[in-house]
């Protein structure tokens, strides 16, 4: 029997479908984009030839093993490595009505689940590549969370390792709370994914792509990642886009400060006419998000800024770095740079 669009498939593609538009401006900003290459997948991806993603998660394993939702809301005992192989979006005239009903990439299976020296495990899977680890945001699943990860990955046309580091997110509207505290719970698991990572003789660059509420559990570990691991771990980190980052801007400010000389690898992606972060604001008391900030107090803090505000005509307006091709050239020319 074919396997039925889940739930989350469902909402995944109404919020897309709602997302998808854009406008006709250049993404100039302060790092002209301008004449940038094709933001469309290449062909010699690594999505396009081997549509694998490697996970490194927090979340405790569903039940039954192995199959759908494969990674619960739950908090696990510690990280876990998986492979999850993915089943890319329809091809062909009848691609786009087929993509809005299955929701586009989706999680056909994992493999290799593994506990114990997680890290270790990832490190060994992206040996010899450059990595590109994508850090969802608030109310996400896991499926929902590798297909972004997926569609991240083929869309700017990456050609090493496509990673995911998902944490603990229920998935709910009405989750925030314990969404932002599992963010920050994961912070030591990631942070040794990140050091192990920049600690394996690989000699590859971690990009770092985190979306909304990720950005905060991202920076934070960067933070942390400074202090523990120097100048040396510093150095294998390459590109950092951090996506409509739902930071409070005090906090933001604060975190890139103790960054110091990491800061200028840093992308902002804001916009003044994000939704999401308009409602986020509404819940902490007013106090402004990173990722609809002022341009000039976010370069002022020495980090590259791209204003989307231009583009989306959805209702949200929160991850055009997915949806639209010109906002994702951001993050292909942010880690052409950092090469």
């Amino acid at each position: 029997m074919a396997r039925q669009p889940s739930s989350v498939s469902k909402i995944r593609a109404s919020r897309r479908a709602f997302l998808v538009g854009g406008g006709s401006l250049l993404l100039g900003g302060c790092f002209g984009i301008a004449g940038a290459g094709s933001p469309g997948g290449d062909p010699r991806a690594s999505m396009s030839r081997e549509p694998t993603l490697l996970v490194a998660t927090t979340r405790r394993p569903a039940s039954p093993a192995g199959e759908a939702p494969f990674f619960g809301p739950e908090r696990g005992t510690g990280l876990t490595f998986a492979r999850a192989r993915l089943t890319p979006p329809a091809t062909g005239l009848t691609a786009r009505v087929s993509n809005i009903v299955s929701g586009g990439w989706q999680v056909a299976g994992i493999d290799d689940v593994i506990s114990r020296d997680a890290a270790d495990a990832f490190a060994r899977a992206a040996l010899g590549k450059d990595v590109l680890l994508y850090v969802h945001g608030y109310r996400e699943t896991f499926e929902s969370a590798a297909a972004s990860a997926a569609e991240l990955a083929d869309g700017i046309g990456f050609r090493g390792a496509p990673g995911l580091f998902t944490w603990p997110s229920a998935g709910g509207t009405f989750d925030y709370a314990y969404d932002r505290e599992s963010a920050m719970w994961s912070r030591d698991a990631l942070e040794e994914l990140m050091l192990t990572l920049a600690q394996s003789p690989s000699g590859g660059r971690v990009h770092i792509v985190a979306h909304s509420m990720g950005s905060l559990l991202a920076l934070e570990t960067l933070r942390m990642l400074r202090g523990s691991g120097g100048d040396r771990a510093m150095a294998r980190i390459g590109a950092v886009v951090l996506a409509a980052p739902d930071v409070d801007i005090d906090q933001f400010e604060q975190a890139v400060n103790r960054l110091g000389p990491d800061a200028p690898r840093i992308t902002v992606i804001v916009s003044s006419r994000d939704r999401a972060l308009m409602a986020s604001q509404r819940i902490a008391g007013g106090v402004a998000r990173a990722g609809a900030a002022e341009r000039e107090r976010l370069t002022a803090m020495g980090v590259r800024v791209a204003d989307a505000s231009a583009f989306g005509r959805g209702i949200l307006n929160h991850d055009l770095f997915l949806s639209n091709e010109d906002v994702r050239r951001v993050v292909q020319r942010a880690i052409e740079r950092a090469r």
